[in-house]
Parts: C-alpha cells; sequence; structure tokens
C-alpha cells in the first residue's frame, strides 16, 4: 500500500505554523495583557534606538543648528516622559493601534501558512488517489 511521506517540507510547514501561532498569542495578549504590552514597548523600543550619527566642522550655522536640536531634543524627552506617564496610567490608546496591527500582520501570515498547508495536504492526498488508482488499474 501507498504511503505518504512527511518531508521536510511537511515538517517545516508544521513548525512555522506553530511558531506563527505562539507568536500570535504572545503578541496579541490572548495568554496574559503583560505580554501585549511588553511587544509594544519592545517595538517602539527598537523603532527608537535605530539612528545615524555624522559629524562636521563648526561653524555659526551649525552652533545655532545644535542649539535649536538641542531644544527640540529637550521637548521630545518631555513628550516621551508624558507619554510614559499616560501609558501608566492607561489613557494612551496609541499603544493598542500599534498591537492591533501587528496581532493583524501576523494573523494574516498565520492564516496563509494554515491555508498553504491545507492545500499541500489537498494535493498530497489527490495525487495518493491517482497512484491508487494507477496500481489498481
Amino acid at each position: 500500500m501507498y504511503m505518504m511521506e512527511f518531508t521536510f517540507y511537511h515538517k517545516l510547514l508544521r513548525i512555522g505554523s506553530l511558531v506563527l501561532a505562539a507568536a500570535l498569542l504572545f503578541q496579541g495578549g490572548l495568554l496574559s495583557t503583560t505580554t501585549a504590552l511588553m511587544t509594544s514597548q519592545t517595538q517602539s523600543y527598537l523603532a527608537s534606538s535605530v539612528g545615524v550619527f555624522v559629524g562636521v566642522d563648526p561653524t555659526e550655522l551649525n552652533t545655532i543648528t545644535a542649539g535649536l536640536t538641542a531644544k527640540e531634543l529637550a521637548l521630545d524627552a518631555r513628550e516621551s516622559a508624558l507619554n510614559q506617564r499616560e501609558i501608566n496610567v492607561g489613557v494612551n490608546g496609541n499603544s493598542a493601534a500599534t498591537r492591533d496591527l501587528t496581532t493583524f500582520v501576523l494573523g494574516l501570515v498565520l492564516f496563509i501558512v494554515v491555508l498553504l498547508m491545507v492545500l499541500n495536504y489537498a494535493l498530497d492526498y489527490l495525487r495518493y488517489q491517482e497512484v491508487k488508482q494507477s496500481k489498481l488499474s
């Protein structure tokens, strides 16, 4: 009797779908709201820590620009502190929108992987039926 072989591809699809499902549960906050908050803050931290530094010789224009930049950085620091206080109080809804978008993207990717798995198994079953019919004939 013909047996369908479970190849490396099948194993990879199963493992990939399980990893995506676990990431979706973790990121979506279904297990705990702490995990959702942690992923949201991690995304914000990574987004704010990526940057570039370039240096130039000081001129009058550069010193004025540096002063304005320092004031902007101070305002940004105050805004970050205010945002952190809003997050601690639970007023800021911006992180929820980011979490919802990430959850949607992860869910979409998981759906596509599961759809591909079902399609793969359906095509394997049809191929198995063809082989079975050809052996009977």
